[in-house]
């Protein structure tokens, strides 16, 4: 609790938007990957704090909203299926597919099931033996690992009544989406803490080099949030494109290794998922 109140001080904030202010000089366009940032920076009144040319434009998203109607649609086909027990997080039961959603058809009678980890699917899994359970996983790198752990242990432990319905994202080809659209005229990204925690650093480089931005890889609380535009505002100023971590108390540059090593293990990546709220034209 110390931590956070430290994180959420309001002198702090004040000291912090008082130097961005003093060495603003040029309108920038920062984009905030995660919707996780873009909550603490309206919950806190952020922007107010800030000159009018330091725009925050919002995306792409966070994995429940970016999942497109026909992936709940095909959950709402599984879970009306017979024998079958269709589990995944909350936050997923009340996204609207075509017609539909989960929540509605778990009230319709259908056997639908939330849980807080993956984890939890070998339980149900154990005790509904002559049930199909099938997990609709989803969420970015950060959730990959823990679908990939409950592949290796249902695995292991040679449970054969569970199935997949994969749904899990990758954040460098939406980021590059954005940067390849004509009309684009971002100058620096806010990367997600919690997607770094497991990918490092390596793929934002790219990025930043490709695209000639700024990159500030920050954490979740306003202070963090200020101190990772104050060094992107110095990027700037000094005419630089780099890759930096705010985040320094949980992110490295190499990232989560056992975690990279079990999702390469149990994944393969596919270009056939569509984004719900990225739109190529053409």
């Amino acid at each position: 609790m110390d931590l956070f109140r430290e994180l959420r001080d309001g002198k702090k904030i004040s000291i912090l938007a008082e130097e961005i202010c003093k060495l603003y000089s040029t309108p920038v366009n920062i984009m905030e990957v995660c919707g996780g940032h873009t909550h603490v920076i309206m919950k806190y009144g952020l922007s107010q704090l800030l000159p009018d040319g330091i725009n925050f434009l919002h995306g792409p998203g966070c994995p429940v909203c970016i999942i497109p109607r026909e992936r709940i649609d095909q959950a709402v086909v599984l879970a009306s299926q017979e024998n079958v027990i269709l589990v995944t997080f909350g936050d997923m039961m009340r996204v609207p597919g075509s017609s539909s959603s989960l929540v509605k058809e778990r009230a319709r009678g259908r056997d639908i099931r939330m849980v807080y980890s993956p984890l939890d699917v070998i339980k149900i899994a154990r005790e509904n033996p002559q049930k199909k359970v099938i997990y609709f996983a989803i969420g970015f790198e950060t959730t990959t690992p823990l679908t990939a752990a409950l592949i290796h242990q249902i695995i292991n432990n040679d449970i054969k009544n569970v199935f997949f319905h994969i749904n899990h994202v990758l954040i460098a080809p939406a980021m590059h989406a954005i940067m390849d659209s004509e009309e684009v005229a971002i100058n620096a990204f806010i990367a997600p803490g919690h997607v770094s925690i497991i990918t490092g650093t390596n793929f934002y480089k790219d990025i930043s080099m490709k695209y000639g931005v700024s990159v500030v890889i920050s954490g979740f609380e306003p202070i963090d949030i200020l101190q990772g535009l104050l060094m992107i505002i110095k990027q700037i100023i000094e005419d630089r494109h780099e890759v930096e971590i705010q985040y320094t108390r949980a992110v490295t540059p190499e990232g989560n290794i056992k975690a990279q090593d079990l999702i390469s293990r149990y994944f393969t990546v596919r270009n056939i998922f569509r984004w719900r709220g990225i739109v190529k034209a053409g």
